[in-house]
């Protein structure tokens, strides 16, 4: 989410508590949506301390070191969902912004505390069923997938979000738009989103009453189970009622298998976003009949010919508790190696945000292009694909053709001559690599 002009700067104290949806209506009430902070934008520092503090409280406490792939695949996944926001305002809030121009039916005040406690329960119960759809509409789960492929569960999955998700969720939060402000629905629209990161995590239990009100760790994993008692449940943002109210609150109870009923058993960026449209374009051809290919769509993904519309719970695979995460080995220093560079990419990727309305439309593609580049030979990387040297060869190369040119630099010069080094010995590296194994390659027999 993006695209706010508002130049708004928040306290520490703000930073924290926007984290928890705990702050008061006078300090979050805005006349105009250019007045909206970017809160989203500046929740990445608490995003990375939170992540930090997880990561070695898991390793100290539990013995649970990060899977650095399945972590940076992760990341390279909320860091793709943002690209569109860098050239275009988010479609929700454009959206919101031409019905409430155009057919609004009255103006409810902006400074009022009714109007920010209505929009904040309006919000979250137009995204329980969003949310709730994207699980029974194979269409919209095609892009909601991508957030339940991990097979982990922590504060990196809360980041795996896609890049196709925001074209269905608008549609839902529209009928507010007939009253609500723009610019009270868009502080509402990123505090829902930034409550649900601290809940992706196996560190905390159970939080005692609150359980019965507040979406929490407990009932979220239960959402992002494979189990089958885990399936369909527990849709809500911030608040658990709606859940409570309409059938689908499941209690966490056996220990929680994450991840899709069907892994999907990759790394590559693009592979995590769309591998499920790809399943619905070829079952949707290869199902017989007009109304069942529409059914393939517009009904649950466990639907097919002669089954309910959500498909047959029994037809679930079997969960033991023993299963194996999708883990290619990785040695130390390729984790290493393919950390410091997504670390590097950020730098790219932050300074593209801040500076975006400074930078020219050429630099904006030129790294946009550069930045899919690099998560997709990251993902190449993590994978031990027979690819993998020679797309980070090519990598290496255009990131100098781009620095060089002026496409890449920061307001950091001396991380813009550190990069130039790394980067001329990684191109040279790689590119020996690629070279020793085309040479060593083993020719096909003949027959």
């Amino acid at each position: 989410m993006g695209g706010y002009t508002g130049q708004s700067e928040i306290s520490v104290s703000q930073g924290v508590r926007m984290m928890f949806y705990v702050l008061h209506p006078n300090e979050t009430s805005f006349k105009t949506i250019e007045e909206v902070p970017d809160y989203v934008d500046k929740a990445t520092v608490y995003f990375i301390i939170m992540l930090v503090l997880e990561m070695i409280t898991s390793w100290a406490w539990k013995d649970r070191p990060l899977r650095v792939n399945d972590g940076l695949t992760s990341l390279s996944a909320g860091v793709m969902s943002r690209l569109p926001d860098v050239a275009f305002r988010g479609v929700e809030v454009t959206t919101y912004i031409y019905i409430w121009n155009q057919y609004r039916i009255t103006e409810l005040p902006w400074d009022s505390s009714w109007t920010w406690l209505l929009t904040f329960l309006g919000v979250d119960f137009a995204y329980y069923w969003f949310h709730r759809m994207a699980h029974e509409v194979n269409i919209i789960w095609a892009g909601h997938q991508t957030h339940h492929s991990s097979e982990d569960y922590n504060l990196t999955t809360a980041l795996r979000q896609s890049f196709l998700q925001k074209y269905f969720s608008w549609m839902f939060y529209w009928p507010m738009a007939f009253f609500i402000p723009p610019s009270v629905f868009a502080v509402h629209l990123q505090f829902n989103l930034l409550y649900q990161f601290w809940i992706h995590t196996e560190l905390i239990n159970n939080l005692g009453p609150l359980e019965l009100i507040l979406n929490t760790p407990s009932h979220h994993r239960v959402h992002h189970g494979r189990n089958p008692y885990c399936i369909d449940s527990n849709y809500g943002g911030t608040l658990i009622i709606w859940d409570r109210i309409f059938g689908t609150f499941v209690p966490e109870k056996e220990k929680v298998v994450y991840g899709l009923t069907h892994p999907i058993n990759t790394f590559e960026p693009f592979n995590v976003q769309l591998q499920h449209c790809v399943y619905i374009w070829n079952t949707f051809w290869s199902t017989p009949g007009f109304f069942n290919k529409l059914s393939v769509i517009f009904k649950g993904p466990g639907w097919g010919p002669g089954k309910p519309r959500l498909g047959l719970p029994e037809e679930l695979p079997k969960v033991t508790g023993d299963e194996e995460p999708y883990d290619p080995r990785l040695s130390k220093s390729m984790q290493i190696y393919s950390t410091i560079h997504f670390i590097l990419l950020l730098a790219v990727y932050q300074h593209m945000f801040e500076a975006k309305r400074v930078l020219t439309q050429m630099t904006l593609l030129l790294r946009i292009l550069y930045i899919l580049l690099t998560l997709t030979s990251l993902g190449y990387l993590l994978e031990n694909k027979p690819g993998a040297a020679i797309m980070e060869a090519v990598r290496c190369s255009v990131f100098l053709f781009l620095q060089n040119f002026g496409y890449l630099t920061t307001d950091i010069p001396k991380l813009t001559n550190i990069c130039e080094v790394i980067f001329s010995l990684c191109t040279v590296v790689w590119g020996l690599q690629a070279i020793k194994q085309f040479v060593t390659k083993k020719p096909q027999k003949q027959e």
